[in-house]
């Protein structure tokens, strides 16, 4: 039996993107399972939890990437290392 992209018609880098994503849930799930957190306040309106902030990130991330490809004609690969800037800012004071 072998591995294959074919059943969805994946590209290498959406398998890594979808993988990542995926990954980073797991861990985060585990983190919370072994050592659960407070919610707290940051620049977020809401108290959060890392979970949350989390999901929040990957959420707006998305928003962004929407955006940025519909109304702007600047190079795609400049995108990802925003967007990780984004989600450690919402992570660590969201």
């Amino acid at each position: 039996m072998t591995f294959t992209l074919k059943w969805m018609e994946w590209t290498l880098p959406t398998a890594i993107f979808c993988g990542t994503i995926f990954l980073t849930v797991i861990a985060m799930t585990i983190w919370q399972t072994v050592s659960p957190s407070m919610e707290r306040r940051g620049f977020l309106p809401i108290p959060t939890t890392p979970g949350d902030r989390l999901f929040i990130g990957i959420l707006s991330s998305c928003y962004l990437f929407l955006a940025w490809v519909g109304f702007t004609q600047w190079n795609l690969w400049v995108l990802p290392a925003i967007i990780l800037c984004w989600i450690l800012v919402v992570m660590r004071w969201g």
